[in-house]
């Protein structure tokens, strides 16, 4: 294993930790509004702040780019942080959130940590070196229609004047596919693209931590992620289509009809 998706792996761990404790104390945490729907307590800083200084202690040239802390530091090597992605799901109890942690060298994701806590699910992935769930290897389903596909999305929450063209996206995939569903984590959702558990997933409105770790985790699982446009500028616009290889293009088409 890679010694950066090592300490990554570490410093994931050590959140977790922090998170799962605080679980059985939620009415006692501090809550603040960043935005309408969208809530930070203080388990995002105090998780975010162990990954940080977990990281930045093996490789204290790195630069960070984080949920909560912002952009840290220049160098050729990002390491991108969601703390706990999923904090409504946390905030009420349900067991549906994870830490997610990339790396980024040069522009190009290069390390990949999703790791959900409830579950005990780690989800690894290496440039080149495949996609990894608990140590083994994973890929995505064999699916090839979208109609017998799972597919998984998540609500615009921040974004409303997507609502109604993602309402209309909604609409037609319920109609083209065997189910849709929203769990409330987008960076698990993209790794359940990646073991097989969903079929094709999109949302819109994202940030680069919610979906940097996941989409090396489809890519090497064998699947495709790209924007609406069908290019890579997803880490860009926060517009996200992934599945596998013939669901994919089969969403995708579905969702351009809304654009």
């Amino acid at each position: 294993m890679h010694p950066m998706l090592n300490t990554a792996i570490k410093a994931a761990r050590r959140a977790a930790s922090l998170i799962q404790r605080a679980s059985s104390n939620i009415d006692h945490l501090r809550i603040e509004t960043k935005d309408h729907n969208n809530f930070v307590t203080e388990v995002d800083r105090a998780a975010e702040a162990a990954i940080v200084q977990t990281l930045l202690d093996a490789y204290p040239g790195h630069a960070i780019l984080a949920e909560e802390g912002g952009a840290k530091g220049e160098s050729e090597y990002t390491w991108i942080i969601d703390p706990l992605d999923g904090t409504t799901n946390f905030l009420h109890g349900v067991p549906q959130y994870c830490i997610s942690i990339a790396l980024e060298h040069r522009g190009q994701i290069s390390q990949a940590v999703v790791y959900d806590p409830n579950h005990n699910d780690l989800f690894t992935a290496t440039r080149g070196g495949g996609a990894f769930l608990n140590d083994r290897r994973i890929r995505v389903s064999k699916t090839k229609e979208m109609a017998d596909g799972l597919i998984g999305t998540g609500f615009p929450y921040t974004t409303f004047g997507k609502l109604d063209m993602y309402v209309h996206m909604l609409k037609d995939v319920i109609q083209k596919s065997a189910g849709v569903r929203r769990p409330g984590a987008a960076a698990l959702d993209l790794a359940y693209i990646a073991c097989g558990r969903f079929d094709g997933f999109w949302e819109l409105g994202l940030q680069p931590w919610d979906i940097a770790a996941g989409s090396l985790l489809v890519q090497e699982a064998g699947g495709l992620i790209t924007d609406l446009d069908g290019e890579t500028g997803y880490m860009e616009s926060g517009n996200v289509v992934a599945g596998t290889p013939k669901v994919f293009a089969q969403l995708l088409q579905t969702l351009q009809a809304h654009k």
